[in-house]
């Protein structure tokens, strides 16, 4: 099955509903600019109470020692880095790596191949936004030119239960990233997370 990972998980009761349902991976931001930031005290308590599931700290150009930082103290499986960040910066980071890029912000496969990471995250770019816009980008444009990475990508930017398979089938990704259409009222909808899981399940012929 395509990996899911939910993003911008901010209570209990969604980091459950997100594992109960089968998503592979959840992610916290913390980055203070963002609505969605957490306080990593709130995101630690919540790791501590879940399981079975890879959690994700989402950053924008932090200081490399503080990512570290709390990394530790939350408990992350992975960094996922959403800024300007070099391949120096990730390669002082202790934790597997998700580098987010933007698709059309001079996105070049090479590089984000070559960029030492583990996983490949692919965004839309919105001009002086780093990222969680919930818009869609040239998917076509895009799945051309990424058919050819060695590195696992993952599709974010606008990602719903509408569109979802068009983007499995367009991409064949290793996952799909997922938050604000989960959300009702700028909070995550354990109804929502629900039927997007069966979403992906059907899709990947798994009911």
């Amino acid at each position: 099955m395509t990996k899911v990972k939910i993003c911008g998980i901010k209570t209990i009761e969604a980091a459950e509903a997100a594992v109960e349902h089968g998503a592979a991976f959840i992610g916290f931001i913390f980055f203070d600019r963002s609505r969605r930031y957490v306080e990593p005290n709130v995101a630690a308590e919540i790791c501590r109470r879940v399981h079975g599931v890879k959690k994700v700290g989402v950053f924008v150009d932090e200081a490399s020692d503080a990512v570290n930082v709390i990394a530790d103290r939350v408990g992350l499986d992975y960094v996922q880095l959403h800024g300007r960040e070099t391949s120096d910066y990730a390669r002082a980071i202790e934790r597997p790596i998700i580098k987010a890029w933007r698709f059309g912000d001079n996105f070049d496969v090479r590089s984000a191949d070559e960029f030492p990471c583990d996983i490949i995250l692919l965004d839309s770019y919105i001009k002086g936004m780093a990222g969680g816009t919930g818009q869609l980008f040239n998917w076509t444009a895009a799945a051309r030119l990424t058919a050819g990475l060695s590195k696992p990508l993952m599709i974010a930017g606008g990602i719903s239960i509408e569109n979802v398979g068009t983007a499995i089938d367009m991409f064949r990704p290793f996952g799909v990233d997922v938050s604000g259409s989960l959300e009702i009222d700028g909070v995550k909808s354990v109804e929502l997370i629900e039927k997007f899981m069966s979403a992906v399940r059907s899709i990947d012929g798994g009911d």
